[in-house]
């Protein structure tokens, strides 16, 4: 039997391949922003690309994960392997069906569900129109990225993480290569995003499929809506839409309002949401995606107190790495799209939008990703109605801080509404989580608490005396922008580290085994 690997390690594993699928989807959203800028062309595929990535979320990393993984693991640690088996084909085959379901009516009814999800672009009959032919083509992603989430999963739950974290770099290398090779061959070249998207989900799919057979894991699909562990699993995902994929859900939210803005504002949020979402995705994403197997272990083996300890290995970590996140994004918010982003069609104008969305963006992160890990504790222990009505009372509240926030401030207000909602969600899951004794901290969390002020408040002293106002980064040469910047972030790296060293943080305090 292998030795368990701590869980520092996976989670730096999976954190390296997130970390160089976000690098790459970095260079991806600097392509985007050369040849599409902020336009009414790009406005239109982020429509058409965000509603299937919420419908990815509803049934593949969110809802479907967060109810699957913690059934598997019954199955793995209970039952025999042949068993087990035949409850992953179950579920191959039900699901499929389902997805092959949602897809075509998806597509028969792209002018309806572009109606719903941008309103505003009623008016626009050309961004509609668009819109509405790229769905029908980005679509079927739905279908093939849910299977390569379930192949995923089922690799995660026996421990082998390392292939589904990289997989998502296949999905920017395939966009990549869709807006520098293929767009000049199209007569509208916003057209070749939207196939990339639809052959990057077929080739995540199937670049998965050898390492399940090699570890004879490779499903069989059958259609099996009684099987116990199916109907288990639907009964738990289905309320799980709303807990997993609330922030999903609050985007879409954000496009519906921001169609009714100027044209290039909802550009300009999915330009600040790609970049807020580095540090989330990396880190947040990937602390969840290895905890939540092992929160589900504990849970099934009664081991409480270990069940605790994870949780809190996972909050700490997500706090030493999201507070200067967040102090990061929101000083650095002009310098960082300036020099990401700034070329092409995405002129000053376009920069200065940006960053206010991403300042407000900011303020929510460590909300973002502490709501990642807090949602996936009551999942582990199959309890899916607690953060399924959090997630509700905070849909509402982003709903309602739109109204608020969107005269004075336009599309930095749907920013903002959305970080404030998800501080909502984040206060009430760790209220319920002390108030239902699921987790408890100890006596270190004060000294914890300081090393962290200390450390970060000498960040924020650094970067606001020696970061050169947003005129000079605009009417810079590029040389100087990435010179500048790379001096910024590296000694704010290396200004931390020294600070939490100083206070007495040590890395072997961070592992743990599970």
């Amino acid at each position: 039997m292998k030795k368990a690997k701590g869980l520092l390690r996976t989670t730096s594993l999976v954190s390296i391949n997130t970390f160089l699928s976000r690098t790459i989807g970095f260079a991806r959203e600097i392509v985007f922003a050369h040849f599409f800028g902020a336009t009414g062309g790009f406005d239109s595929f982020v429509v058409a690309f965000r509603i299937p990535n919420l419908l990815r979320g509803f049934f593949a990393e969110g809802a479907f994960s967060q109810a699957f993984v913690p059934v598997l693991s019954q199955y793995r640690h209970k039952q025999s392997p042949e068993v087990t088996k035949k409850f992953i084909n179950n579920i191959l085959g039900s699901l499929g069906s389902v997805l092959i379901f949602v897809t075509i009516l998806g597509v028969l009814l792209a002018p309806l569900i572009i109606t719903v999800f941008a309103p505003g672009f009623a008016h626009h009959g050309e961004r509609f129109d668009l819109s509405v032919s790229m769905l029908r083509i980005t679509f079927p992603y739905v279908l093939f990225i849910s299977l390569t989430a379930l192949c995923g999963a089922i690799l995660n739950t026996y421990d082998l993480f390392g292939i589904p974290s990289f997989t998502p770099v296949l999905l920017n290398i395939v966009l990549i290569l869709s807006a520098v090779v293929a767009a000049p061959f199209f007569h509208i070249p916003v057209y070749a995003l939207a196939w990339g998207v639809f052959f990057a989900g077929i080739i995540q799919l199937i670049f998965q499929l050898p390492f399940l057979q090699k570890q004879n894991l490779l499903p069989r699909p059958k259609i099996n809506f009684v099987d116990k562990g199916v109907l288990r699993v639907l009964k738990l995902m289905v309320p799980a839409i709303f807990g997993v994929s609330v922030t999903q859900i609050n985007i879409l939210i954000n496009n519906a309002f921001a169609s009714f803005l100027k044209v290039g504002s909802l550009s300009w949020l999915y330009y600040s949401d790609r970049l807020m979402n580095f540090p989330l995705g990396v880190f947040a994403v990937a602390i969840a995606t290895v905890i939540l197997p092992k929160l589900a272990k504990h849970h099934a083996t009664n081991n409480h107190d270990e069940y605790s300890k994870t949780l809190d290995w996972s909050l700490r970590l997500l706090l030493l790495i999201g507070i200067p996140s967040t102090i990061g994004l929101f000083i650095l918010s002009g310098p960082l799209l300036s020099t990401l982003l700034q070329s092409g069609q995405f002129g000053i104008y376009d920069v200065l939008m940006a960053q206010q969305s991403l300042m407000a963006y900011a303020v929510g992160v460590q909300a973002f990703m502490l709501v990642k890990v807090l949602a996936s504790s009551f999942y582990a222990k199959q309890d899916i109605k607690t953060p399924v009505k959090i997630a509700i009372i905070a849909m509402f509240s982003n709903i309602i801080l739109n109204f608020i926030f969107i005269k004075p401030l336009a599309h930095a207000g749907l920013a903002l509404a959305t970080s404030t909602a998800a501080f909502i969600n984040c206060g009430l899951l760790i209220l319920l989580l002390k108030k239902n004794k699921l987790y408890k901290t100890n006596i270190t969390w004060s000294k914890f608490s300081l090393q962290l002020i200390f450390a970060n408040i000498l960040v924020i002293i650094f970067l606001f005396f020696f970061t050169p106002k947003i005129e000079d980064w605009l009417v810079a040469a590029r040389f100087w922008r990435i010179y500048h910047l790379s001096f910024l972030l590296i000694i704010s790296m290396l200004l931390y580290c020294a600070g939490l060293f100083i206070s007495g943080v040590r890395l072997k305090n961070l592992r743990i085994s599970p």
